[in-house]
């Protein structure tokens, strides 16, 4: 009944370990025991927590569409994609960008990928929820303007739109991306 034999049953009594008699018979037996049990506990614990974070994650579930269209819209030709959320909830702040990856000559004759950012028409969802019909107007200030159907054909470029918001259930950040090529 002293303090260490409290102390050392307690330990056990946790761990539901050598319940009924205290199995180990020294004060060094306990010691050990002590160890084990809660390195264990502590060990089970963060590997626990581990495998809940990296299974538990949140992931996007955007849906692009198979192929991005250039058509009239207002009169100006305009560049137009559908993103559609499959979640069951909303994807809260949800932002879009669209970016041109082009080869481009240097003055002094090097090709170099270049980025161009493309303005979009409404770039921010508050509330994502089924579809979003995301546009780049074809004007006089966009990298598209002027670019032929032989262009991007020959040109070697591609689309990159990401698109990222804060999941409403577990209100984590979620990013989903897609690419599209000249065909």
């Amino acid at each position: 009944h002293s303090f260490s034999d409290c102390f050392f049953f307690s330990v056990e009594t946790l761990a539901t370990v050598g319940y009924g008699v205290m199995s180990p018979a020294t004060t060094y037996g306990h010691v050990v025991a002590t160890c084990e049990i809660v390195t264990g506990m502590m060990s089970m614990a963060v590997i626990t927590g581990l495998l809940f974070a990296r299974f538990s994650k949140p992931t996007a579930r955007v849906m692009f569409s198979k192929v991005a269209v250039i058509t009239a819209y207002d009169g100006v030709p305009t560049l137009m994609l559908r993103v559609a959320n499959q979640r069951r909830s909303y994807i809260l702040e949800a932002t879009a960008s669209m970016v041109l990856a082009r080869d481009v000559e240097t003055s002094d004759g090097h090709s170099l990928r270049r980025f161009f950012d493309l303005r979009l028409e409404r770039s921010r969802s508050p509330l994502f929820g089924l579809s979003w019909l995301i546009m780049h107007r074809i004007d006089a200030g966009s990298p598209l303007h002027g670019i032929t159907e032989a262009a991007l054909r020959t040109g070697d470029m591609a689309l990159a739109i990401t698109l990222s918001g804060t999941d409403e259930t577990f209100a984590a950040a979620v990013h989903s991306r897609h690419s599209y090529t000249h065909e």
